[in-house]
């Protein structure tokens, strides 16, 4: 691949992730990633601090959840502008097109207990986005707390039902549904 095509950023994705599950996470370089995908290494830096940051990306979903959150409309309680910034992710995260993608990024997360460390951080950065986004918005500290919680536990059952399908299942059509099956089963506790 020539250097000078564009979408750098997603070539070195893809090449890490082919390296990663070729050699293992621990015995591929920035250096391998950058040859495999026809870049330097300075292009690889200049777009991700490590190899970690090309799996998990420069914290553009929590902006994306904490935008949903802010554009649900006015009179939405906390739990439907969770459920708002759940359908963008299915819009830009989550897509068709990237399905491939991410549950190969997770089989590599999965065979490796510092990236499994790193995606558990990354998920309490999620919902302390959602919880401000929430507070924002006039909801009670607790309330929002609590209600990003319960839709970070939603997203994450919507992740592992998006990721076994095959078809074109809407993430943001599963992600409601695991939030109606979260909220259903709170009275139980």
């Amino acid at each position: 691949m020539a250097r000078w095509e564009p979408n750098a950023p997603e070539r070195l994705a893809q090449a890490a992730l082919d390296l990663f599950a070729e050699r293992g996470y621990e015995n591929t370089t920035v250096i391998d990633i950058a040859q495999r995908a026809g870049l330097g290494k300075t292009t690889f830096f200049r777009h991700f601090q490590d190899k970690r940051e090309v799996l998990f990306g420069r914290g553009t979903t929590n902006d994306l959840l904490a935008e949903a959150i802010a554009a649900a409309p006015p009179t939405a309680g906390p739990l439907e502008a969770v459920a708002h910034a759940l359908d963008a992710a299915g819009r830009q995260v989550f897509t068709s097109a990237r399905r491939e993608f991410t549950v190969r990024r997770q089989a590599v997360i999965a065979a490796n207990p510092e990236l499994q460390e790193r995606e558990a951080l990354k998920n309490l950065t999620l919902i302390a986005s959602m919880a401000e986004a929430l507070e924002r918005r006039g909801v009670p500290e607790l309330t929002a707390r609590v209600a990003a919680e319960l839709g970070a536990l939603a997203s994450s059952i919507a992740y592992e039902r998006w990721s076994r399908t095959g078809d074109g299942d809407d993430f943001g059509e599963i992600a409601r549904r695991a939030l109606d099956d979260v909220r259903a089963a709170t009275p139980l506790c």
